[in-house]
């Protein structure tokens, strides 16, 4: 008892002792109390130094600010700027050649190739563009910054015990938030839902379409995805679907586009 009530006290201490901050003034100073965290949390000699070599990203901050105004459309409204239609015809076309790997993912996770393609497509444009921010330095301002630090300092764990594990370049790039790969994981979630799905031994979403459509089945899976069941709103998978993205708007995308691309 006396040990769990001095870990405790000194998690409380460590937790104080990190001020997260409105500006970059205080950026620095939080990485070295926050590497104490980290390594208390296991990570390691490398993941250590990818934190310490992070930098403050204003471009990040300045997407976090203006987060949410997207989702004010309607549906059709959504979809035309989205380009559902394009989605749909290169999805359609994704489907036939890569016919074997998707239906093995399904046989694994029960997932069709439908709902896979249309969050590919909405994502990354099927791999297009993984975004333009070093993953590190965006989720480690997140965590510094007041606005949901305790929330992104889970996911900063989650990308230093990526890095710790050989499964994350520090250098590698991704979006405003620190999404990473071909469908976009926040880093915990890599670590929860990640899977190798072409078998070289890695958890490469950035590089591998099949270990990212392969961690993208894992987690609807992991969200309640049954196997066989529908998918569209009031079907038993549509709350997976929701577990993926928390915009109504969002949700009903990949419903439509997914089984556009399905019966095709």
């Amino acid at each position: 008892m006396l040990g769990a009530l001095l870990a405790l006290g000194a998690s409380v201490s460590l937790a104080q002792a990190q001020q997260c901050g409105n500006d970059g003034s205080g950026f620095e100073a939080w990485k070295s109390q926050f590497a104490q965290r980290a390594a208390s949390s296991g990570i390691g000699q490398r993941g250590i130094s990818a934190l310490q070599g992070t930098s403050y990203a204003t471009r990040t901050i300045s997407a976090d600010r203006k987060q949410g105004g997207g989702f004010t459309l309607t549906l059709d409204q959504f979809l035309e700027r989205r380009g559902g239609n394009a989605i749909v015809s290169r999805g359609t076309q994704l489907k036939r050649q890569n016919a074997d790997l998707l239906a093995r993912i399904e046989r694994v996770y029960g997932v069709p190739a439908g709902p896979l393609l249309a969050i590919w497509g909405m994502e990354t444009g099927f791999g297009g563009f993984l975004g333009n921010e070093n993953i590190l330095s965006a989720v480690a301002t997140l965590a510094y910054d007041c606005r949901r630090s305790e929330f992104f300092s889970g996911h900063l764990i989650g990308a230093l015990q990526l890095v710790d594990q050989g499964n994350l370049n520090p250098a590698a790039k991704g979006a405003a938030h620190g999404e990473i790969g071909q469908t976009q994981f926040l880093p915990a979630n890599v670590v929860r839902y990640g899977v190798d799905g072409d078998g070289d031994g890695r958890i490469d979403l950035i590089g591998s379409r099949a270990d990212a459509l392969a961690s993208t089945a894992n987690f609807l899976r992991g969200h309640g995805w049954r196997a066989g069941a529908g998918y569209q709103p009031g079907e038993p998978n549509f709350a997976a679907i929701q577990g993926w993205n928390a915009a109504s708007v969002y949700q009903q995308a990949i419903a439509v586009l997914g089984r556009q691309i399905d019966a095709n």
